[in-house]
């Protein structure tokens, strides 16, 4: 099947993006041409853990069309996408390639294709960043109108390097950096998979908005932390919340992961040395117990009707005063607006600067 999606280029490379048939001639193919040159800058962003995306296309995908349909982001950028990185077992992996050296990858891989090659999904290009297992993995969907400078998959700003399990995915643009991460769960324990894991990669990434704050950043996807009591539904459960009765010898890491103290002060210092903003709790103020949440337990079990928002848009201060709108699209404690995972999309929009300055 041919790939729907444009590879990263070299460093230094002039070659331009190739148009799609519907672009190369005719009157209709220019004056298409000429609607999306207009499109200079992203300005309406959704952000989803799908949870596996290849489940999603099995049994959600017409919900979650009509969704990005009505909603019309210019960039979709997706967590959790759970899909393996090209390379047979014993070899090299290309985190930015699909597998399909196996019978059944090629058919995972032409059944995601599909449905992202049709309405609405064939207007984006598609960029991957996926760990060598089902586990984790990003997309960063961009539509075609917007052209990124470059695309990055390091919090380093290396092109050629991705991060382990695929969590990082940078556009730049002109005007803006769109960073997509997933960031690992903070765990139960202090082991290295776990408390020691997150630190690190709370501290990488303090480094990398501390270093980035040249140009404005719009930073989104499931990071994994509650920042403050009112990001959680039942805040007493979630800080008393233990693993098999395990107690970690600090008070900060003690909690539900995403919601104990050592967390929440690194991220509070992210957004603080960043210049960041929350952007749905600067439109959101008091606590919304019904549609405040992006992330919901299991309906059945302890954590039923227990909900967290983990799912962010963090942009830089700068752009505050064009924050339009910025929501959560799933309510309830039976998961409507889900779409089958456990997080609901949420969306920024961003007004136009030029109309703002006129």
């Amino acid at each position: 099947m041919k790939r729907f999606f444009k590879p990263i280029e070299k460093e230094g490379s002039a070659k331009k993006p190739s148009l799609s048939p519907s672009k190369q001639g005719g009157e209709n193919g220019e004056a298409k041409q000429e609607e999306e040159d207009i499109k200079k800058e992203p300005l309406k962003f959704v952000t989803w853990n799908a949870n596996s995306l290849l489940l999603r296309v099995k049994n959600n995908w017409p919900e979650f069309s009509g969704f990005i349909s009505k909603i019309d982001p210019d960039i979709i950028a997706i967590q959790e996408v759970r899909m393996p990185a090209a390379g047979s077992k014993g070899t090299a992996k290309n985190p930015a390639e699909l597998k399909d050296d196996t019978s059944s990858s090629r058919e995972e891989k032409q059944t995601l294709l599909r449905a992202l090659s049709s309405p609405p999904f064939g207007n984006y290009r598609v960029w991957w960043s996926l760990a060598d297992s089902k586990y984790a993995g990003t997309a960063l969907l961009v539509k075609k109108c917007l052209r990124p400078v470059k695309v990055y998959f390091s919090l380093d700003k290396t092109a050629s390097k991705h991060e382990p399990d695929g969590r990082v995915i940078l556009a730049e643009f002109e005007t803006v950096r769109v960073l997509n991460t997933y960031a690992p769960n903070n765990g139960w324990k202090e082991e290295a998979n776990s408390f020691q894991r997150r630190r690190r990669w709370d501290k990488r990434l303090l480094e990398f908005v501390v270093q980035s704050s040249d140009k404005p950043l719009i930073w989104c996807g499931d990071l994994n932390v509650s920042h403050e009591d009112i990001d959680v539904s039942h805040p007493e459960f979630f800080s008393a919340a233990k693993m098999n009765g395990y107690v970690p010898p600090n008070k900060e890491d003690c909690g539900q992961p995403g919601f104990t103290l050592s967390e929440r002060k690194r991220f509070g210092e992210i957004l603080k040395e960043g210049r960041l903003v929350d952007a749905y709790r600067y439109q959101h103020k008091e606590q919304d117990m019904e549609r405040g949440f992006s992330w919901s337990g299991h309906p059945i079990g302890k954590y039923r009707g227990k909900r967290m928002r983990i799912d962010y848009f963090i942009v830089s201060d700068k752009l505050k005063d064009r924050i339009a709108a910025c929501e959560m699209h799933g309510h309830g404690i039976e998961l409507e607006g889900f779409y089958g995972s456990d997080h609901c999309p949420v969306s920024l929009q961003l007004s136009d600067e030029c109309k703002e300055a006129n």
